[in-house]
C-alpha cells in the first residue's frame, strides 16, 4: 500500500485546475512549440531491450490470453521475458500468472518483480488490496509511469504489456515515456471488434509506434470428435489486416481448456505444450522475434 501512496502523493502534490477552459480547434506554432517542450521524453527503460505491447480498442478479444501465453512461450523460447499489467482498473495478469506475493523494494526504493513461469510479473493487482481502483486519469498515468520506471526490469530482452481496452490514459502514457519496439494487435473476428480494433490500431501509427501483426481470436472451433474446423465468422479479418498493412498471424480457435488453465493460474502454452494452441503461439512468438531482429537490423 505503501507503493500506492507515493504515487497518489505524487499526484495530489500537483494541483490540477477544475475551472471551465476553452481551447482553439489547433494551437499556434508557439503554442505547439511550448506544448512539445512539456511532453515527458522517451527514456528506454534500463535493461531492456525490446517492449512489445498487446493492444485493442476493443474489450473482451483475449488480450491479457495473448500476453500472457506469449510472455512464457517467448520464455521458453529462450528469452528473458517480463509481462507488465497495464490494466490499472481491471488488472488480470496475477491470476492468470499465479502471481500473489507484493513486490520488494531493493535500496533504491525499485520494485522487484515477483517471478514465476520463468518471466517477472508486476500489476496494480499485487499492489492494492481489495476493492476497485477509482482513480481520475493523472493517478492511471503516474501509476503506469511507476509500474514501468519505478521497478527493476533489466536484464530483459522482451518485456511485454498488456493493455486496457480503448485509446485513452495508459497507451498515451506508454508512447510518451518508453520506446515501443511493437504492438501487436488482438481481436476477435467479429465486425464490431474489427472496427473497434482498427481504432487503436490507428492510434498507435499516429504516434508513430510500428505495427508487429494481428492476432485473430477465437475465430473457429475444433471438433472434439472428427477434428473438423469450424468457422464461426465470415473471413473478413485478413481483409481488414490488409487495409491496416499487417499480417494476420495466426487464428486461435476456441477451447474450454483457455478458460480452465485461466482461472487456474497456469498458461495452457505451458500445461498443454503439444497443443494446436500451443504451437500456435509458438509461431507468434518467433514471427515476434524475427520483427524485432529485423527492426534492429534495419535501424543499424
Amino acid at each position: 500500500m505503501n507503493l500506492v501512496k507515493q504515487v497518489l502523493i505524487s499526484v495530489s502534490t500537483r494541483g490540477f485546475a477544475t475551472s471551465q477552459m476553452h481551447l482553439r480547434p489547433k494551437p499556434d506554432p508557439r503554442q505547439a512549440e511550448l506544448m512539445a517542450r512539456s511532453l515527458p521524453k522517451r527514456l528506454p527503460l534500463k535493461g531492456v531491450r525490446d517492449i512489445v505491447v498487446v493492444s485493442s480498442g476493443k474489450g473482451g478479444v483475449g488480450k491479457t490470453t495473448t500476453a500472457v501465453n506469449l510472455a512464457v512461450t517467448l520464455s521458453t523460447m529462450g528469452k528473458n521475458v517480463g509481462i507488465l499489467d497495464g490494466d490499472i482498473f481491471g488488472p488480470s495478469v496475477p491470476l492468470m500468472m499465479n502471481v500473489t506475493e507484493v513486490p520488494l523494494l531493493d535500496e533504491r526504493n525499485l520494485m522487484i518483480p515477483p517471478v514465476n513461469f520463468g518471466v517477472k510479473c508486476l500489476s496494480m493487482g499485487l499492489l492494492v488490496e481489495t476493492g476497485p481502483v477509482v482513480w481520475r486519469g493523472p493517478l492511471v498515468m503516474s501509476a503506469i509511469q511507476r509500474l514501468l520506471k519505478g521497478a527493476l526490469w533489466g536484464p530483459l530482452d522482451i518485456l511485454v504489456v498488456d493493455t486496457p481496452p480503448g485509446t485513452g490514459d495508459v497507451h498515451l502514457s506508454l508512447s510518451q515515456h518508453v520506446p515501443i519496439s511493437g504492438v501487436l494487435l488482438v481481436s476477435s473476428p467479429q465486425r464490431v471488434a474489427l472496427e473497434v480494433t482498427a481504432k487503436g490500431a490507428e492510434m498507435y501509427k499516429t504516434l508513430k509506434v510500428p505495427l508487429i501483426g494481428l492476432v485473430e481470436n477465437m475465430s473457429h472451433v475444433i471438433c472434439d470428435k472428427c477434428d473438423n474446423r469450424i468457422e464461426l465468422a465470415q473471413n473478413s479479418t485478413k481483409d481488414f489486416a490488409k487495409q491496416l498493412g499487417v499480417e494476420v498471424l495466426e487464428s486461435i480457435p476456441i477451447e474450454k481448456e483457455v478458460m480452465q488453465c485461466g482461472d487456474s493460474g497456469t498458461p495452457l502454452c505451458l500445461k498443454y505444450p503439444e497443443s494446436q494452441f500451443a504451437k500456435a503461439y509458438r509461431n507468434i512468438g518467433q514471427k515476434v522475434i524475427d520483427f524485432l531482429e529485423n527492426k534492429r537490423t534495419t535501424v543499424t
